[in-house]
Formats: structure tokens, sequence, C-alpha cells
């Protein structure tokens, strides 16, 4: 007789994945005893309002439970914090299944060699993506997008610019007779690592000492926002207000506001034309 076992576990995880899906997606979910149902109850504010009914067995419940991926709260059951890295470890490949538990990804395209190829790019690999999920009270993202495009051209400079520490061993030696400008000094830079230094500089600048340490700690040596409060001794969310400060100067440096040209005015009737005589030189 066939094996059967390891297809009940496959089944029986699946249909875990497809309860905690569930659980996330139309929380809060009522679970009906003695039906062995599932009452989607949606929020009041959603445009559709109703009961949903589907069938789940007592086992996947109580299995969900054990794992800690749902609690009960009064008649209504949620999800927990560890329901969404479940799913993301189970949606995936094994091999990438505990990487992607820390990722966020997204499609974009970006343009290569002039062609425009699609990439995925990982939100939650910088703070300052982090950042760019804040919002107001009002709904309105926290950081414009002028301020998150600075910031990344901030970055992109920085790396260029080979300024990041290095992380592992210098196996060259060491001369002690290297000059200053020498051999694995400013002479060894390719032009793109110079002029990326000089926007570098600019940049900061233009940001003024007060705020270029913190755009400089989330947006090149890549810290949270939680690191720069403790390291600088600031109030708790104070970062995020002098990140913002500093971002929207430095776009501010990289996209100066265009100022009008000047307009000469003239007053005449209407139909009026300018003869030769008439100016004056």
């Amino acid at each position: 007789m066939p094996d059967t076992s390891g297809r009940d576990a496959r089944a029986a995880q699946k249909d875990l994945v497809r309860f905690v899906r569930t659980v996330v997606t139309h929380a809060p979910v009522r679970l009906e005893p003695g039906e062995g149902a599932v009452t989607l109850v949606l929020d009041s504010k959603g445009s559709h309002r109703g009961k949903l009914s589907r069938p789940v067995s007592g086992t996947t419940v109580a299995q969900a439970l054990s794992l800690g991926l749902v609690v009960l709260d009064g008649h209504c059951m949620r999800a927990t914090a560890e329901a969404l890295p479940f799913l993301r470890r189970a949606l995936v490949t094994p091999e990438e299944g505990f990487q992607e538990q820390h990722r966020e990804m997204e499609s974009g395209t970006v343009a290569l060699d002039g062609v425009r190829q699609a990439v995925r790019v990982n939100q939650l690999e910088s703070p300052l993506g982090a950042c760019a999920r804040l919002k107001e009270k009002s709904g309105q993202p926290f950081l414009p997008p002028e301020a998150i495009t600075a910031g990344e051209r901030l970055h992109a400079d920085f790396t260029r610019a080979n300024l990041q520490p290095r992380l592992t061993m210098a196996y060259e030696p060491r001369l002690s007779t290297k000059t200053r400008g020498g051999v694995g000094g400013a002479a060894d830079l390719s032009d793109s690592a110079m002029s990326a230094r000089f926007r570098v500089g600019k940049a900061m600048e233009a940001i003024g000492p007060e705020l270029c340490g913190v755009a400089l700690d989330v947006c090149c040596f890549q810290k949270g926002l939680e690191i720069v409060e403790r390291e600088r001794q600031w109030p708790a969310r104070s970062a995020k207000l002098m990140l913002r400060t500093a971002l929207m100067a430095l776009a501010r440096h990289y996209t100066p506001p265009r100022k009008d040209a000047k307009r000469s005015h003239a007053w005449g009737a209407e139909g009026y034309r300018p003869q030769a005589n008439d100016i004056v030189l």
C-alpha cells in the first residue's frame, strides 16, 4: 500500500496556511462551535458588510492555537505577531523561508544601459525604506517622496565614493614608506568615486552640521531610528523629526526651487504698437 502519511501532512499544512491567512486577512474572525465553520466578521467601516462562512477542521484550529499563530480574544480570533513570518516561510521555498520572513519584496523597474528591466526590491533592507512607510495622523506619508529620493541619492553617492567601512580583513601589505596620496590613497580612486565624494561633501554642507549626522547614520550607515536615538541620547521618536528636516534640506539641495525670471512690463492702450522714435536708447 502506498504511504499516505506524507500526503496527509502536506494537506494538513495547506489547511493550516489557508486558515492562518484567512485570520490575518479578515480579522477579527469568529469560530462557530459545533458547525466547524469560520465566520468572517468584517469591519463595519468596510464596503463589504456581512458574514462569510468557510469550513475548517478543529484539528487545524487546535494546531494554530498550539503554535501561537492565533489567539482567542473573547469570541473573536486574531492573528499574533508570529502569523506573518509563518506565512512568509510557508509561501516560499525551504531554502529562502527564513530569509523571506525578514523581507518585504516589491516589484519595480530600473534602467540598465538604457534598457528598463524588472527587479525585486527589499523594502526592509534599508531603514529609509521603513521610514518611507510612516504615516501622519491624517494618513499622509510622514516623509514626502522627494525626501525619500534625496536619501536614496545620498546613499548611492556614499556607496559609489567607497566611504563604507571595511568589514573584512585587509591582506595587502602595509608599507611604512607609503606617502599621502600614494598607493592605496586618493590617487587610487577612480574619477567617479572622487566625484561622488565631492557630491557627498556638498550635500553635507547643504544639510548643515546640526543635521548631517542623522542623515549619514540612517541613509549611509543603515542605522535604525531607535539606534540613532540611543547613541545620541535623544528623546524617543525625535530622530524621525530630525531626519525629515535633514532630508527636506537635502531635497532642496538636489532640486533647488526654480526662480522666476524677471519680466519687463509695458503699459499701453489696446492696439498700441511702439514706434521706432518712441524707443529711447
